[in-house]
């Protein structure tokens, strides 16, 4: 029975399963839906967060250029990413590529793994939701109580010079996880509405901020555009310019979750490849101009350790009044983010249990909303014990390292299925095989190698107790072996 793990789906068998009725999810997504998905997913804490410190510590004004190259690699991965998600429209991402192409054993893990992506993610997000939460309502001399707006072992400062060290739980986290997965219970066509205003009100806080701190910019914090390396290879210069891609990677990361709608797209053939890689093209854009802006209004060595770079920026304007509409926007990315991501792993886990490598539960439809409301119900527990409890910086790399590792194996899938079923019918085909797929790999790894190797090791422990789970009883439930035996 070993040789049963590494059984594969018969694509075509995949259709058929989401095929007219058989299909329990409702298709309610437009391409435009989709795109706006995978903007809600994109644009968020890597952009409002990470950029400063990826200008301050590694690339100076040049983090224009990692963010370029950070969206070269991910442009390798959503090109795979469009042909998979075109060729096999069913919820489930990565995973259901995996098997359908690699088989059962590596699809497992590719689940398993996304839950450190978009369950994980979806902590962290919520995390620094709150702590902007306070800094607004700190500006409104509202403070909340220190022991429920932070988790034990934190330390917390505000701006007004408030000093929160650590508390009990962190109380607008775990409600924000909790408003939103009640929210993606009732389905994703009003989620989906939900999320295309916040994505229109974010979008318009970056193009305010672009727009009025243009006229504002001072040419000498350009100068010089890439700094000289201080012979540390991370700190400046080209090899400070790619380390900074990997910083800012972070930011890129959730235009893959439109993927995981795609049983729920109008028209997924055409959808798919215009939600993934529109999305990637509009962020990118937005991402240059946004840090070519924030990095001429203030000198990049200001940003070294602010996590709220934007903020510090749009101070230069001497635009005060705008200041709290900022936040509140930040604040509306940071929801569509969560929402996203929550709607992301609700529909991986919702996949497996069809497969039977998990219980009958994350698989079971609601029937008036027709969405996986039990998975819902148990991600919003689940997340939302991290984002209480537990101080989340460190799991940011296992998000990243966790997504990079899901990008990999679409990539390698990509190219092996041209391979082994080069007659199957694509209505999207990615360019240039087996070049694209292989420089998406290289990106990944690359990418990989400069995370802490503290991430390997989470990593690999998350993996062992995905396999204990996989082994024990996955693997004995699955539909696919039982149909084999």
């Amino acid at each position: 029975m070993a040789s049963n793990i590494w059984a594969r789906k018969s694509i075509d068998k995949l259709i058929e399963g989401v095929s007219g009725e058989a299909n329990q999810l409702k298709r309610s997504l437009s391409a435009t839906s989709l795109v706006a998905l995978g903007i809600g997913a994109i644009i968020g804490a890597g952009l409002f967060s990470l950029t400063g410190i990826a200008a301050a510590n590694h690339a100076g004004p040049a983090v224009t250029i990692s963010f370029i190259l950070a969206a070269v690699g991910c442009a390798f991965a959503g090109l795979c990413y469009a042909e998979f998600a075109s060729m096999i429209p069913v919820a489930g991402s990565a995973y259901t590529y995996s098997y359908a192409t690699m088989g059962e054993f590596i699809a497992w893990i590719i689940g398993w793994d996304l839950v450190l992506e978009y369950a994980l993610g979806a902590a962290t997000v919520a995390v620094s939701w709150s702590r902007y939460l306070l800094e607004l309502l700190s500006s409104w001399g509202i403070h909340l109580p220190a022991h429920f707006v932070t988790s034990p072992y934190e330390t917390l400062s505000l701006a007004d010079g408030t000093v929160i060290d650590g508390g009990f739980i962190n109380l607008p986290a775990v409600i924000i996880v909790f408003l939103l997965s009640l929210l993606l219970i009732r389905g994703t066509q009003g989620s989906a509405r939900m999320n295309n205003v916040l994505v229109v009100l974010k979008i318009a806080v970056v193009l305010v901020f672009i727009i009025l701190g243009w006229s504002h910019i001072d040419p000498q914090n350009y100068v010089p555009y890439i700094p000289e390396n201080t012979g540390v290879r991370s700190e400046f210069g080209w090899t400070g310019i790619a380390t900074g891609a990997a910083v800012v990677f972070f930011a890129f990361i959730g235009f893959d979750a439109v993927s995981t709608a795609a049983q729920e797209a109008k028209n997924p053939q055409k959808g798919m490849p215009i939600g993934i890689l529109g999305s990637l093209v509009v962020c990118t854009i937005l991402y240059v101009l946004f840090s070519h802006v924030m990095t001429g209004l203030v000198h990049y060595s200001e940003f070294a350790n602010d996590a709220k770079p934007a903020a510090t920026a749009f101070a230069k304007t001497g635009y005060d009044f705008l200041q709290q509409g900022l936040i509140l926007a930040i604040l509306a990315g940071y929801t569509s983010v969560m929402l996203v991501m929550l709607l992301g792993q609700s529909r991986v886990f919702y996949s497996m249990s069809q497969d039977g490598l998990l219980p009958k539960f994350f698989g079971d439809v609601h029937q008036k909303f027709k969405s996986p409301w039990k998975t819902n119900l148990f991600f919003m527990v689940f997340v939302s014990l991290f984002a209480g409890f537990v101080p989340v910086s460190d799991l940011g790399h296992m998000v990243s390292i966790g997504t990079l590792f899901a990008f990999s194996l679409v990539c390698a899938g990509v190219w092996l299925m041209r391979v082994k079923q080069p007659e199957m019918k694509r209505s999207f085909k990615t360019p240039l095989v087996p070049f694209v797929p292989i420089m998406g790999i290289a990106v990944c790894v690359y990418l990989m190698s400069s995370l802490p190797v503290e991430a390997w090791y989470r990593l690999a422990a998350w993996l062992g107790l995905g396999l204990i789970i996989y082994f024990g009883y996955g693997r004995k439930h699955s539909k696919i072996n039982h149909e084999i035996e």
